[in-house]
């Protein structure tokens, strides 16, 4: 297809959606992916951070589970506003405001003095984390839907950001800890907010000059109760709690599992931050993969086949293992929980673009502010478990807790899902229901 070829699709939201695919798509797509890959890199870069703030700070690990909880929150909690703004004023300038903030509050945690100061700062350094809502906006607009699932699973694959600094943290940590960088620079772990800033800086200029001018606005003249209309719909919030399970888990552990490898398992930070890189890479790399399934076979082939093996192996996950203090191994050993969680982490991938896919066939004129909600509530979840794995841990001694919980949550899920999906095929035996949207009836 041509880039200047006009594609028609029959969906619920309206009788036929028209989106034109123009050649300022690929530099949208190009530039958004690489500053979504930072920001989520800053967004959570707690989780690698968290060993050492706990241990200069003295705190225990619910305190410590706060400081990444604050971020995901502040990450979660404007997906929905940005995602309409995105939609209303195009996502060039949303992205733009979200990098210039965040460059800010990420400089000013280098210098935070007390635990109150850094909850405030972790806090503000988490508004990048609703770019994902906006970029979702932003990519839609520019991409048919013919190639939109393709699209967003690569945009989307920015959640490699989670990685980054799971990979050059301790080594800076290490090299820097004790000394003055360049003679004025605060080194350790503080220095590595600093550097996030000055990316930041840089690739928001870069972005804001090598995307199109004029970006593309879908909502400029829609009204914003127009634009919230959709969210009174229960397949809405149905898609959020997919999404709470393949994304705000995703967070939640990409927060915690260094802390999990280092205590449990009785690792080195480094090690601990290379065992979690084997779970981010699959969870996010596979995205695009997820999103080219979702276009050839189905939306909710996509979610089947993330649910049923990771509900699996979720459950086997909840056998207590890790080193005892007298340095025993016990349970499953440490190659087969990481293997088990990388698993996960290819499922993870999967899912994530099988939700997105749903909501530009569902809703095609209300991706900002659909894709908002369920991003925001999917980012919720990121935000509330790992303070509930921790108060769950604390209460019970379980260290498997955080297993224990998914288990239940993506058990619940797949029966809703399947329930719904086996009564519209009652309903309508003559259809082919496996990508179709249940607009007949939500549930």
């Amino acid at each position: 297809m041509s880039a200047d070829t006009t594609t028609h699709r029959e969906g619920p939201d309206s009788a036929a959606t028209t989106h034109r695919e123009a050649p300022g798509a690929v530099r949208v797509l190009t530039m958004s992916s690489i500053s979504f890959t930072l920001m989520f890199a800053v967004w959570l870069m707690f989780g690698i951070l968290g060993k050492p703030i706990k241990d200069e700070f003295g705190l225990d690990g619910v305190q410590l589970s706060w400081i990444s909880a604050v971020a995901v929150l502040n990450g979660s909690m404007w997906r929905l506003p940005a995602g309409i703004l995105a939609d209303r004023f195009g996502g060039k300038i949303i992205f733009t405001v979200m990098m210039a903030i965040g460059a800010v509050a990420s400089l000013a945690v280098s210098f935070a003095n007390n635990y109150a100061m850094l909850l405030v700062l972790a806090f503000c350094v988490g508004i990048v984390g609703n770019s994902f809502s906006s970029g979702v906006a932003w990519n839609s607009a520019w991409y048919s839907p013919e190639r939109k699932g393709f699209a967003l699973g690569v945009f989307g694959a920015g959640n490699v950001g989670a990685s980054v600094t799971k990979l050059i943290g301790p080594g800076i940590i290490a090299t820097t800890a004790g000394t003055a960088v360049l003679g004025f620079l605060p080194g350790g772990w503080r220095l590595i907010p600093i550097v996030y800033a000055i990316l930041l800086t840089v690739v928001g200029v870069l972005q804001w000059f090598i995307t199109p001018f004029p970006d593309r606005k879908p909502g400029a003249s829609a009204k914003i109760s127009d634009m919230l209309t959709p969210l009174k719909d229960v397949r809405v919030w149905r898609f959020s709690l997919y999404y709470v399970i393949v994304f705000g888990a995703y967070v939640a552990y990409s927060a915690i599992l260094p802390t999990y490898y280092q205590d449990v398992f009785k690792v080195d930070l480094g090690t601990a931050a290379l065992l979690t890189t084997t779970f981010i890479f699959p969870a996010s790399l596979l995205r695009p993969l997820g999103g080219w399934v979702s276009d050839h076979w189905g939306a909710r082939t996509a979610m089947y086949a993330t649910f049923v093996p990771i509900g699996a192996l979720f459950t086997v996950l909840c056998i207590p293992s890790g080193v005892d203090d007298q340095g025993n191994a016990y349970g499953l050993p440490l190659w087969l929980v990481v293997t088990l969680i990388f698993l996960i982490g290819c499922t993870m991938g999967i899912g994530k673009a099988g939700v997105y896919k749903h909501i530009p066939t569902y809703f095609p004129r209300h991706v900002g502010s659909v894709g908002g909600l369920v991003g925001m509530l999917g980012g919720l979840g990121g935000f509330f478990l790992p303070p509930m794995f921790a108060y769950i841990e604390k209460f019970t001694g379980l260290t498997s807790t955080p297993f224990i919980v998914l288990t239940v949550l993506t058990g619940l899920t797949l029966i809703w899902m399947h329930l719904v999906i086996s009564r519209m095929k009652r309903e309508n035996p003559e259809q082919d229901l496996v990508d179709v949207p249940d607009s007949a009836q939500p549930a």
